[in-house]
Order: structure tokens, then C-alpha cells, then sequence
């Protein structure tokens, strides 16, 4: 008879679904990130790229994309450091927080991003997309909405 603190043991076929949706993440952002390498970008530059270039005045308080990216301050502080460097991205002091700072998109690094964009959003349907049906497209993201929806509420909770 099984408790309420009993494992709950994955099936087989959820066992396989599972094991399945690691290989495909790890192998799908390996291959993308192997993609992006001719253009000196990673998938963490080129995840900032995005959010900076889709924002307002192509800049994002570093707390805001430290958490819209997943990264600890300190780690998006290197990475941006890095970008820096590239001329990619600079930071701004923000006038109404003095401890806050922007990252801010370069013209440069607008210029990467419309350069790098058409080859990585090839390499996403060759890899992805076009293996997929519409229907299988829109069967994966209405099964998978509940999962980041549930996880995007837990954000910042333990």
C-alpha cells in the first residue's frame, strides 16, 4: 500500500517522455550553441542580444535581465563584462536608483544581432521546427504551457 510520502515512480512511458525531453534540450542547445560559434556568440549572448534588441531603448536594468535570463547578478555581470569587451553591450547608470545599472544594446551590437539572427533562426527550424508537424507544434506548446507557466510562478520562491 502506498503513502502520501511514498516516491511516486515514473512510469515507463513517462520515464521514456522525460529521458526524451533531456536529450532533446541538451542536444538541441549544443547544436544551436555549436551554430552560434562562427560568430564568437554563445546562447547566453546570444539570449541577451534578443532581450535587449525586443526591449525599449534597447536596455534592460541588469537586476531585470539577470532574472528574465536565469542567471545570478554576479554571473550576468561577467557575461556582460565580456560583451562589453566585444563592443556588444555597455552599461548606463540608471538616474533614479543610483546602485542600478542598464545594459544597454550597441549599435554594434544590433548589428551582430541582425547579422547572427537569420543564420540561428536557420539552424532552430533545421534542428526543430521543420521536424516538426503544425499540429505536432501546436500539440507540444499546449502541452508544455502548463509546465513553464507553473515554473514561472515558483520564480524566486525556494
Amino acid at each position: 500500500m502506498e503513502t502520501e510520502t511514498a516516491t511516486r515512480w515514473l512510469t515507463d512511458a513517462e520515464q521514456c517522455a522525460w529521458r526524451t525531453h533531456l536529450d532533446v534540450n541538451k542536444l538541441l542547445t549544443h547544436q544551436l550553441e555549436k551554430d552560434l560559434q562562427p560568430f564568437g556568440l554563445t546562447m547566453n549572448d546570444y539570449e541577451i542580444l534578443v532581450y535587449l534588441s525586443e526591449s525599449a531603448e534597447r536596455r534592460m536594468r541588469m537586476s531585470d535581465l539577470a532574472a528574465t535570463t536565469l542567471q545570478s547578478k554576479s554571473r550576468l555581470s561577467h557575461q556582460i563584462t565580456r560583451m562589453e569587451t566585444a563592443g556588444l553591450v555597455r552599461r548606463e547608470n540608471c538616474e533614479s536608483d543610483r546602485r542600478g545599472l542598464y545594459a544597454v544594446l550597441t549599435d554594434q551590437g544590433m548589428e551582430t544581432m541582425q547579422k547572427v539572427a537569420p543564420h540561428h533562426v536557420a539552424s532552430v527550424r533545421k534542428h526543430f521546427i521543420d521536424l516538426l508537424t503544425p499540429e505536432a507544434l501546436a500539440e507540444l506548446r499546449a502541452s508544455l504551457t502548463p509546465v513553464a507557466e507553473q515554473l514561472r510562478g515558483r520564480r524566486g520562491r525556494s
